[in-house]
């Protein structure tokens, strides 16, 4: 005891000044969490590039703004919120589809043809009996949001099963993780699921695709009429393109897709061209009730990246996704998404902390050995009695 005791005058001044560089190092525990932010991709925060102004907040549950050129993502909100897709998933099915069927193929439809199309689709008007090409098909698909046009082609291809696969496999090599696919048509349908961030990849690379290009943009066409070769007129149902429904066309706009069911509310992925700069957006499930909500929220994010686009850092936003996923149950994802994203912070903190307390016992370890040493030297340089 007497031998530790005279130590421990050493000992107490190895212990403050390792104190000190403990709060040095882990400084106050309340503030680890605050100094660790993380962007899960889920939570409702708006996120700017790097060298852009703010981006305005939107009521859409999940939003991204996309240089094309550059592949940049400018903004987002929640942009890997799983949400479910309406019939913007039929980009995908395009992408899986389009190089596989040649447009000008002829087909009589029959009754198998539409033996799984849901009660309640959107239909362009495909019947049994009636020839269609290929490329009729496809015009009912972006134009009419077929969902009878959509399964003929998807009997074409081989057969339901095949085509889903297929979605998923293309869905897969593009690297939308997000994306769960259980129908060709983006109706509502558990375990379906995808996000804006998704539907930016699927839309990018179907930009690069003439025929996906020149189908989206399509305003008007004529479609096969029932029992002969006449033909009736069908418009493209996305207003921000064609100008209706009180909505003014957006200068430049190529397309892409908009959709709508119960679960999904109203979504669109919208592309425009101005000058040699091209612009996508994607919007998914406004909160806003007016019928044109996302129609005039993408019309903002459209303005916005136009004018952010030019000096932005081509960093980009952080790309990082949740490692908790958010709930699949669309009426929980928000929520679901929320709650992952706490999760993973005071996670995050925990370990943070955990790390900065272990460097400091460390230094307390280290800073103690020169104060010993010399103690000890200091004993055996007394005499012996």
């Amino acid at each position: 005891m007497a031998r530790f005791v005279g130590f421990y005058p050493c000992i107490t001044k190895s212990v403050v000044a390792c104190v000190a560089g403990a709060a040095i190092v882990v400084g106050p525990v309340g503030g680890v969490a605050a100094a660790m932010p993380r962007s899960d991709g889920v939570s409702g925060q708006v996120q700017t590039a790097p060298g852009t102004p703010d981006a305005p907040d939107m009521s859409a549950l999940s939003w991204t703004v996309t240089d094309v050129g550059t592949g940049e993502l400018l903004a987002a909100k929640a942009p890997h919120l799983r949400l479910p897709p309406a019939s913007t998933l039929k980009t995908l099915f395009a992408l899986a589809l389009l190089p596989k069927l040649p447009a000008a193929t002829q087909h009589t439809a029959v009754t198998a043809d539409l033996a799984d199309v849901a009660p309640g689709s959107s239909l362009v008007g495909v019947h049994e009996g009636t020839s269609y090409t290929v490329g009729d098909l496809w015009r009912g698909v972006f134009l009419s949001s077929g969902n009878d046009a959509v399964h003929t082609l998807a009997r074409l291809n081989g057969g339901l099963d095949l085509t889903l696969a297929q979605m998923q496999a293309t869905a897969n090599r593009l690297g939308a993780h997000d994306t769960s696919v259980r129908t060709p048509d983006g109706f509502d349908t558990p375990g379906q699921y995808s996000s804006a961030y998704d539907l930016s990849l699927f839309a990018k690379a179907g930009l690069r695709n003439p025929d996906f290009r020149r189908y989206c943009s399509t305003k008007w066409a004529q479609f096969p009429a029932v029992g002969g070769p006449d033909s009736f007129g069908i418009q493209n149902t996305n207003r921000l393109l064609v100008g209706s429904h009180g909505v003014e066309p957006y200068p430049g706009l190529i397309g892409v897709k908009n959709g709508y069911t119960s679960e999904a509310g109203n979504t669109l992925v919208s592309a425009a061209t101005q000058g040699h700069r091209t612009i996508l957006v994607t919007v998914m499930n406004p909160q806003d009730t007016s019928a044109n909500a996302v129609y005039e929220e993408s019309r903002e994010l459209l303005d916005w990246g136009f004018k952010a686009a030019p000096g932005a850092v081509r960093a980009g936003l952080e790309r990082g996704r949740a490692s908790h996923a958010p709930s699949h149950r669309p009426e929980s994802a928000h929520h679901g998404a929320v709650a992952a994203q706490a999760s993973t912070t005071s996670k995050d903190a925990s370990s943070g902390l955990a790390r900065h307390l272990g460097a400091a016992v460390a230094l307390l370890g280290l800073a103690c050995v020169p104060f010993v040493l010399k103690a000890v030297r200091r004993r055996r340089r007394r005499p012996t009695r």
